[in-house]
């Protein structure tokens, strides 16, 4: 009976140990799929979120509008600005004795031939000496007639012995100074026919009137001044002063392109005359550029003006890609890494086609032509090709 019921015992016993290994084994199992499924949840999170990092980065990076200029022919052009004048300005006074204006037969901004009257001054005295000077004429012919009849009858009785060789060289005498008071009057008449021509204020040559400074019962003189202004022909000029260094860039040809202020006008004109001085304290010089004949170039009025002084292989950029700074001008850049740059640049001429730069860009660069003002450098984006203006 003892050894049954330790037989009996000891089944359970080991009954009881295996149920205890078994729920161990489970335990583990389960902790080790417990930490499988925790270390492949973290691996997946940790996978995504960097995918999802790399699609945010790819996604902010911007895409900007980018100009590879290269090199192109652009016109050298200078602008300047200065004021209209006439090129052959006449100043009109008094030429004679002077007196009262009667009257003025001309007004600004007419056209006159050459000699023709612009003021009528009074002569009514001296139109009275004139006729006198015409009577003296018509004396002393009279008396030279007188004299040379008595000549020729005392010629025909010196044959006779009448007249004496003496009375004779009298009578010639008397009649040689008969004859050199008429030409006396006739010579007096003229000059002051002559002080009469010139007592009206007549144009010198043709042109165009531009002021006028007298007026009906206004008494002049020859000390009066200045009573009419007159362009010759109605020429026209630009007044500009340039910079030493650009005076080297013109020359007497060069053509230009003048706008007076106020209007949309181009007015082609060219250099005529380049200042062989400069300025010491300014370091400028005059050009003077030939106008024809408008009505807007207006003498004393202001005008910009656009030289062309050559030509020259420059890189060609729209406008919008050039950006200004306390330093200066400058343009952005796109480098091999695609981060952007910034480069100082001096422009060279403005035009409908865009800036030509000076300096500062070979021509190869990728240059930011848009959007430029909302990029840092240093920022990375995306370049986007376009064609350099043509």
């Amino acid at each position: 009976m003892d050894s049954l019921a330790g037989s009996t015992q000891s089944f359970y016993e080991d009954a009881d140990n295996r149920r205890k290994r078994t729920r161990l084994i489970i335990a583990l199992v389960l902790i080790a799929l417990a930490l499988a499924g925790t270390w492949y949840a973290f691996s997946s999170g940790k996978g995504a979120a960097a995918d999802d990092a790399a699609a945010g980065g790819a996604a902010s990076t911007p895409s900007v509008t980018v100009v590879v200029p290269g090199r192109q022919s652009v016109e050298a052009v200078i602008s300047v600005n200065g004021t209209i004048a006439a090129r052959r300005e006449m100043p009109v006074g008094v030429a004679g004795e002077g007196g009262q204006v009667v009257r003025v037969l001309v007004e600004p901004g007419q056209w006159v031939g050459a000699g023709q009257t612009l003021a009528v001054i009074d002569r009514s005295v001296q139109a009275q000496q004139a006729e006198g000077l015409a009577a003296s004429i018509r004396v002393a012919q009279a008396d030279a007639n007188l004299a040379q009849a008595e000549l020729e009858r005392a010629e025909a009785l010196v044959s006779r012995g009448f007249i004496s060789k003496a009375d004779m060289d009298r009578k010639r005498a008397t009649r040689d100074s008969a004859q050199a008071r008429v030409r006396v009057a006739q010579a007096q008449y003229r000059e002051a026919v002559a002080r009469n021509g010139r007592l009206n204020i007549v144009a010198p040559a043709a042109g165009l009137v531009l002021t006028r400074e007298v007026e009906p019962g206004q008494i002049v003189s020859g000390g009066s001044g200045v009573l009419f202004r007159m362009a010759k022909g109605g020429e026209m000029e630009m007044l500009a002063q340039m910079a030493e260094a650009d005076l080297q860039r013109v020359s007497v040809g060069t053509r230009a392109t003048v706008t007076p202020v106020g209007t949309a006008l181009n007015i082609a004109g060219q250099i005529w005359q380049v200042s062989p001085v400069v300025n010491a304290e300014t370091r400028q010089g005059m050009v003077r550029i030939a106008l024809p004949y408008s009505a807007a170039t207006r003498p004393g009025g202001f005008a910009d003006a656009r030289l062309v002084s050559g030509s020259a292989e420059a890189p060609l950029l729209p406008e919008s890609a050039v950006q200004s700074s306390p330093e200066g001008n400058y343009v952005l850049v796109v480098g091999k890494d695609d981060r952007i740059a910034r480069k100082l640049v001096k422009v060279g001429t403005v035009s409908d086609d865009g800036v030509s730069i000076a300096s500062g860009l070979t021509g190869n660069e990728r240059v930011v032509a848009l959007a430029g003002a909302f990029l840092n450098v240093g920022d990375k984006v995306k370049p986007v090709l376009q064609k350099a203006p043509q």
